[in-house]
């Protein structure tokens, strides 16, 4: 983009410098008929804008929700049929008697009972098992299995 230079400031240092390369020959010489394109008091200065990169959204913006991992329940405690006693990723804990595992690998209950922890001496895991209660235990729940 071809545009005007002002005549004060640094424009006059640009019309200086043009001037200067007109009479080094640079330009179009004085016995040339080039000399009438030139005009001194007007140069052909090219504009150059901000070559900054316009700002977008951020890309760190993101944030995942809490998995709320761990034991939901501890030794001893009276769990019914279905309660959750771990979460999990992977088997960090491994399901023993009356505890079913499912596909995320979360532990619960099958049977109403107490909950309790032990490990497996050949395999090294800790195992959890559901101890169930007995009819005369005081929050035993009739017609539970």
């Amino acid at each position: 983009m071809l545009s005007r230079a002002p005549t004060s400031g640094s424009g006059r240092a640009i019309a200086s410098s043009v001037r200067a390369l007109v009479s080094l020959g640079a330009g179009p010489s004085a016995s040339s008929e080039g000399l009438k394109c030139w005009n001194a008091n007007v140069s052909a200065v090219f504009a150059r804008f901000a070559s900054k990169k316009q700002g977008g959204s951020s890309s760190n913006g993101r944030d995942s929700n809490a998995k709320y991992l761990g034991l939901k329940r501890g030794n001893g405690e009276v769990v019914r049929p279905g309660h959750i006693i771990a979460r999990q990723r992977g088997t960090k804990w491994h399901p023993g008697i009356n505890c079913g595992i499912g596909k995320d690998h979360t532990l619960f209950a099958l049977v109403q009972g107490k909950v309790s922890f032990s490990t497996d001496k050949i395999k090294q895991r800790k195992l959890v098992h559901i101890t169930p209660l007995s009819a005369d235990h005081p929050k035993f729940i009739e017609g539970l299995a």
